[in-house]
């Protein structure tokens, strides 16, 4: 079952996981109803990729309100591709939110505990992790690209979970739009890696195609290496949406040739469901 709803042009929802647990906002935007010009037309939610610093407020202040979270409680960072999570509190709000100098440095994911709250990341094909553990109420994103992958943020992010007492047998997770196995073509060195992390899985995530070429699917790896950290098969969800594919609803890095806006995940809890 697909996990990611549309709810408006602007985002999509996990939709099963906000039905389940009242209070909690969670999903993926699109490239639709900001502000911004080509080649970051139109709701490009990220700071760092050469957009104008009025657009990009621009964009996350309508964002802001089409997610009912408003702009001062949205936290970010300065991703660089690597496996640092971060646990983040009330005191962390407004951090990345408005300019991207005050992003908590060098981190591709956030995890916490605490309402009113806003976890967000950027993405324009890398993969989107999402977690929740419904007895505690700990949530988390992060940030998988193949390198964040093969460093296995997965994995970094349900040890943190454990370290705060969750058992990852209890955690749910999505993975969520990015690029698909079909748009993501790869050498023989992101392979070797890939072959390093998963050497007793009987379904291999990639395919040859030519010589020195292969197919990578990131999202099932993604799965995988959570499975293999102990979140159970049945909790992981899979999205069928590929950003490279679906142009009109997606930037897409490789597909743009880097001339791409970002996508932002987002996940938190509400204090008040009135707002």
């Amino acid at each position: 079952m697909e996990p990611f709803l549309l709810k408006k042009k602007e985002f999509f929802a996990i939709s099963d996981w906000m039905e389940k647990f009242p209070g909690l906002t969670a999903g993926f935007s699109t490239r639709n109803g900001g502000a911004s010009e080509t080649p970051f037309y139109s709701l490009n939610l990220g700071h760092h990729v050469g957009d104008t610093p009025k657009a990009v407020f621009e964009n996350r202040q309508r964002f802001s309100q089409k997610i009912g979270f408003a702009l001062e409680n949205w936290v970010g960072a300065e991703q660089t591709h690597g496996k640092r999570i971060q646990y983040v509190t009330k005191n962390d709000r407004g951090k990345g939110a408005a300019i991207y100098d005050s992003s908590i440095v060098d981190t591709d994911g956030f995890y916490t505990q605490d309402k009113d709250v806003l976890l967000t990341l950027c993405y324009a094909d890398c993969v989107p992790l999402y977690f929740i553990a419904p007895e505690s109420g700990m949530i988390g994103i992060a940030h998988a690209g193949w390198q964040g992958t093969v460093k296995g943020i997965g994995r970094e992010m349900v040890n943190a979970f454990a370290e705060k007492g969750i058992s990852p047998d209890s955690i749910k997770a999505v993975v969520g739009p990015s690029i698909c196995q079909k748009c993501y073509i790869v050498d023989e060195r992101v392979i070797t890696l890939v072959q390093n992390i998963l050497e007793d899985v009987e379904k291999k995530p990639y395919n040859l195609i030519s010589e020195g070429q292969y197919s990578l699917d990131l999202q099932e790896l993604n799965k995988q290496i959570l499975i293999t950290a102990g979140v159970k098969k049945e909790a992981v969800s899979v999205t069928e949406y590929c950003t490279s594919c679906h142009e009109d609803l997606f930037f897409s890095h490789r597909r743009d040739k880097g001339a791409s806006g970002r996508m932002i995940s987002f996940i938190g809890w509400k204090e008040d469901m009135n707002l």
